[in-house]
């Protein structure tokens, strides 16, 4: 789906009806584009969500700003909407529609097994494969290079960019976005030791991806040793994600780049794992939950907590410990002297 620019543009007017805002100021400004707040110039448009950027309302050259009701502004046409991030996605995807990114049909570099099954809306671009008893769905885009193993099924509206491997048995769903680098389906990482070493496990499970899952470039995802790997309807994964065999991830969760999930484990629906966050295996995160960047969780969390630290406890014990880590040096120092003290009273 290539992102192009829209050069006709549109009106203010035309995009607060479309996201369901108001306008202030001149309604008939003309919007061709989206830019920071910074750099903005007269046909662009941006938004402010975070205080921090407050600062820049006085100062920007943008044509338009999308602002929540309470903050003021009187020198920039205004669209006012109840959520400005929201309302600012949904402007982008007016000004640069979604176009193919592939000719329709399948490319001539494509191999396709006779027993594979592609809907005739499908688009197979340069150099994919589609192995034995695969099955393509209606209007999905398999960009370049990708591969789809035998018997895996992609829905309908799928995006596929360059590179991507969906492996065996597995099953992806409607509206599916895997980037660049995707493996979907690899071994799970499952060994016995013995005398001898280590003996591989067979892993004969599969992957399961709900509708409008979107994962991002060079996450893997590795089938169940036995049984599926799930992720829920609606999930958004970043890049450098690494989901082992059989975990399980609920509805509408966010994890952010270089999470580790290790086996078995349970994540509720709703829950935010921030950036470089591991989990042990075999353990449950509740619905809601969320847990903060670089922490490292060995024990379940129920639901709708918010954690922090290694190990992973409530977030304010977790500020609480490293606030008090500050006053280390000087506690030392006043040991050593009360020791040097009592060595000197016992002295005498």
């Amino acid at each position: 789906m290539r992102r192009l620019r829209n050069s006709g543009g549109l009106t203010l007017a035309e995009l607060a009806a479309r996201v369901g805002g108001t306008v202030e100021g001149d309604s008939e400004t003309i919007i061709r584009s989206v830019a920071p707040v910074e750099t903005a110039g007269p046909d662009q448009i941006s938004f402010i969500a975070n205080d921090k950027y407050l600062k820049f309302i006085a100062t920007t050259k943008a044509g338009a700003l999308i602002l929540a009701p309470a903050v003021s502004c009187e020198h920039v046409p205004v669209l006012r909407h109840g959520n400005p991030y929201y309302a600012f996605a949904l402007v982008g995807d007016l000004l640069f529609p979604d176009e193919p990114l592939t000719d329709p049909g399948i490319a001539p570099t494509a191999v396709i097994h006779p027993d594979a099954h592609v809907k005739s809306s499908a688009r197979i671009g340069p150099h994919c494969h589609v192995d034995r008893g695969a099955t393509i769905g209606g209007n999905s885009q398999l960009t370049s290079s990708v591969y789809i193993g035998p018997d895996v099924s992609v829905g309908d509206d799928c995006l596929l960019y360059p590179g991507v491997k969906v492996m065996r048995d597995c099953q992806i769903g409607r509206r599916v976005i895997l980037h660049s680098g995707v493996v979907i389906g690899s071994d799970g990482f499952g060994f016995a030791e013995h005398a001898q070493g280590l003996k591989k496990i067979k892993q004969v499970g599969w992957v399961e991806i709900a509708d409008d899952v979107e994962i991002g470039a060079n996450t893997t995802v590795d089938r169940g040793a036995i049984g599926p790997t799930r992720i829920g309807r609606g999930t958004k994964i970043d890049n450098l994600v690494q989901i082992a065999h059989n975990v399980e991830i609920g509805e509408n969760c966010i994890i952010i780049a270089q999470v580790g999930i290790s086996g078995s484990t349970k994540i509720g629906n709703g829950v935010v794992l921030a950036g470089q966050v591991g989990l042990v295996g075999h353990i449950e995160v509740g619905d809601g939950a969320r847990v903060g960047a670089q922490s490292g969780v060995s024990k379940s969390i129920p639901p709708g907590k918010t954690m922090f630290g290694c190990p992973a406890r409530e977030i304010m014990t977790t500020k609480r410990i490293e606030a008090a880590l500050g006053y280390l040096p000087d506690l030392l120092k006043r040991v050593r002297k009360l020791e040097k003290k009592s060595g000197d009273d016992s002295a005498d």
